[in-house]
């Protein structure tokens, strides 16, 4: 089940206008907060947004590559607090891809934005312009965007021989894996 999660999942930027059920919501909640942390220590939280006004400003917060989550049913901003977890960025990483991978599971689309280290504009990182625009404390570091939604376009998956299998090596490197 999980291979073919990953076969399968692609990611998507043009959303049907429809709301996504409550229960989904749940499930999505629920793999974001199983995800694993380093020692445990959860340093991430997560705002789901579905209003739409909310979704059309999330929208703006880059100056590319964030407009499809105007479109989007629903927005997660993966947040994490690094006063808890020197790795916070792996750990808010490792909870975004246990979202997309639940929200495959479950016939919906995806599809990442990356907030750290990005520019709303000349004068405002995208980080600090979501901090402002849903109230985010600021000892919470803003990691990602994850637009979800149900899917308006269909990507076929990557085929086996796509796969780049010269980057993988066996017991040291420059030694081919063999397949």
């Amino acid at each position: 089940m999980f291979l073919s999660l990953v076969q399968k999942r692609r990611s998507i930027r043009k959303f049907q206008p429809k709301p996504i059920e409550k229960e989904k919501i749940d499930t999505l909640v629920e793999a974001a907060l199983r995800a694993p942390s380093s020692m445990g220590s959860n340093p991430w939280e997560f705002i789901f947004v579905t209003d739409q006004s909310l979704l059309e400003k999330l929208s703006r917060s880059r100056q590319s590559g964030s407009a499809f989550v105007r479109n989007a049913a629903l927005a997660v901003v993966v947040c994490a607090d690094p006063g808890k977890s020197s790795v916070w960025i792996e750990d808010a990483s490792i909870a975004s891809i246990f979202v997309h991978l639940a929200a495959e599971s479950l016939g919906l689309g995806s599809c990442w934005i990356q907030i750290r280290e990005r520019q709303h504009d000349e004068k405002k990182s995208a980080e600090q312009y979501i901090r402002e625009t849903l109230n985010i404390p600021e000892h919470l570091k803003v990691e990602a965007i994850i637009g979800v939604g149900h899917p308006d376009e269909q990507k076929p998956p990557h085929s086996k021989e796509e796969l780049q299998y010269e980057k993988v090596h066996l017991d040291s490197y420059g030694k081919p894996y063999s397949r």
